[in-house]
């Protein structure tokens, strides 16, 4: 059963479109900044306008930075090999960066582990380009 904004309490459509909105920032302000993620705060983004607001959630879906990406996310749970490797590069640099700034080999230790899980659920990602050559090969 899925959930539309039109069958939800009022008060659970207005937090879903606030989380949305926070979100949305923290995923602008992640494609903007080194070390913060932005593909994830816009994919809650999109879950949380989708329960809220058909607007926003159409809009994001239709932009032309942003609509391809949520699209694959929303069609096949995949992200852009692209995608994967600029992100895998990102952790990797600000992971870098952080632990030669870092004194402190319990800090080190700490955000080498912190780093890891992110790596981890990336490299666990399908990539849209490996489900087409997968889909092409069954269609032949």
């Amino acid at each position: 059963m899925s959930i539309s904004p039109n069958n939800q309490n009022p008060i659970t459509r207005i937090l879903f479109l606030g989380l949305g909105l926070v979100c949305l920032v923290l995923a602008l302000l992640g494609f903007t900044l080194p070390g913060l993620p932005g593909t994830p705060f816009l994919l809650l983004a999109t879950a949380c306008f989708a329960r809220s607001s058909p607007r926003l959630h159409a809009w994001l879906l239709h932009n032309k930075f942003f609509g391809p990406m949520i699209r694959n996310w929303e069609e096949s749970r995949s992200i852009t090999r692209r995608a994967k490797h600029i992100a895998l590069l990102m952790i990797f640099a600000t992971a870098s960066f952080s632990l030669y700034s870092l004194n402190n080999l319990y800090l080190r230790l700490a955000l080498i582990i912190i780093m890891t899980v992110p790596v981890i659920i990336l490299l666990r990602l399908r990539e849209t380009e490996a489900l087409l050559r997968l889909e092409e090969g069954h269609e032949k």
